[in-house]
């Protein structure tokens, strides 16, 4: 079975390919079966876990005099050190920190590893009782892509029982690794008590999990797809516009969420839990606006109307003369047109002889007030952004057009003043805000 995953990838025999090899007997009939295939360049790569477990030294020396008999290049590292986050997730990343190096260091395109039909079915399972979604659910691929480089899973249609017949059959010396057998992990009372009592009702159970786990990647790239091209609409710098949330469907909802935090959190997302996805959901959907959350690594998740704000924002102000067009600090743009047809608020017509230029744009200062046009009396900026629902992240830094003695023309997009003028009154200068 091993060939058609060979034959599939159109992998050249020529071509070097990197193996990880812990010692154990599922490794080495990998190891094994890969040899038998005729590969030219194999490389070994080992990880010593040195989580206090007896024989890991032995089994470091084990692969390395097995690579020396068959002329396999053997590579190794020795984890140093751990932080008090979750031993499994550090194990695992720096595991293929070190995979990625070789893969480098070898110019290899693909990485093999080990997992068999039991262990997809122990993951799938393992993940259910702790609640996972879809995504996390299916287990793992056959084939995936990870950093650059490809990583194949050929032994999921065997189990842990034919692997180790196999080891038998063609004389396959290997380690075993005693901390499988203790019931103080729950993947070990997984692979202990519930595998063999569903191998009972089913004996080729792993193919159906196999099936399922497909199918569950099937309906993941769906998802993914949709809820991708939402995320790159709507989020952007630490702001999701939720205007049109309710227009999409609560799976694909959750995954853009599910995203949002993926790129917020990089490395630390084993820090983030399903309920923080609900927290989410309520927010958005029944929150008043105002309404902060605090998030792992102290992150502020705040909603303003229809954003939602990931993070405190320090708004810089700023102060432009503006006598040409202007490019502002929050990429937008004020310009100076020779003629406009329409008359909204990004549109501002004003007369020089009742300002004293140069214009000014601006960031608002604590007093400032305005005279909107059509009405008595001056209104607070402050007021004005909150009858207009600017969120109050922008606020600091949204932009104030007044002329050279403080008088405020303009509130680009928002409000206009009592200097606006229409296009059937006499005005000197057309100012578009884009």
């Amino acid at each position: 079975m091993i060939e058609e995953t060979i034959q599939k990838l159109k992998i050249n025999l020529k071509e070097p390919i990197v193996v990880a090899v812990s010692g154990g007997p599922d490794s080495m009939a990998l190891l094994s079966m890969l040899g038998k295939l005729g590969f030219e360049t194999i490389i070994c790569a080992h990880v010593h876990h040195n989580s206090g477990r007896t024989g890991q030294d032995e089994d470091e020396k084990f692969v390395k005099e097995y690579c020396e008999k068959y002329q396999y290049i053997f590579e190794s590292m020795k984890i140093e050190s751990y932080d008090k986050d979750n031993f499994h997730n550090q194990a695992h990343k720096k595991r293929y920190q070190f995979f990625e190096i070789i893969m480098k260091k070898y110019h290899c395109q693909y990485l093999f590893t080990a997992h068999h039909g039991d262990d997809l079915m122990e993951t799938m399972l393992f993940r259910m009782m702790r609640g996972s979604t879809i995504k996390a659910l299916h287990g793992f691929s056959a084939v995936s892509e990870k950093n650059g480089y490809i990583v194949v899973r050929p032994l999921l249609k065997y189990t842990k029982d034919e692997l180790l017949q196999y080891n038998i059959e063609n004389h396959i010396p290997y380690q075993i690794d005693s901390s499988n057998e203790k019931d103080v992990y729950t993947r070990n009372r997984i692979r202990k008590n519930i595998l063999p009592f569903m191998r009972q009702e089913q004996r080729n159970v792993h193919l159906k999990f196999l099936d399922i786990s497909s199918e569950l990647e099937e309906m993941e790239i769906c998802i993914r797809k949709i809820a991708y091209k939402k995320k790159e609409k709507w989020f952007c710098n630490h702001m999701l516009d939720i205007t049109d949330w309710d227009s999409i469907d609560k799976i694909i909802q959750k995954r853009i969420l599910q995203m949002v935090l993926s790129d917020i959190y990089m490395d630390k997302q084993e820090m983030l839990e399903k309920v923080h996805i609900e927290l989410l959901q309520n927010l958005i959907s029944n929150a008043k606006s105002g309404t902060k959350l605090v998030f792992p690594k102290n992150l502020i998740v705040k909603k303003e109307y229809q954003t939602i704000l990931f993070g405190e924002t320090k708004a810089n102000s700023y102060e432009y003369v503006l006598e040409k067009d202007t490019k502002l600090p929050n990429g937008h743009e004020i310009k100076f047109l020779q003629e406009e047809e329409t008359d909204s608020n990004f549109v501002c017509r004003i007369k020089k002889e009742e300002l004293v230029f140069p214009l000014l744009v601006r960031t608002r200062k604590a007093q400032d007030k305005m005279q909107i046009k059509g009405m008595n009396g001056r209104k607070k900026i402050k007021e004005i952004f909150i009858n207009s629902k600017i969120p109050e992240h922008l606020r600091a830094s949204y932009p104030i057009v007044t002329d050279n003695t403080g008088k405020i023309v303009w509130i680009p997009g928002v409000k206009k003043s009592q200097f606006d003028k229409t296009k059937e009154e006499k005005y000197d200068i057309i100012l578009r805000y884009y």
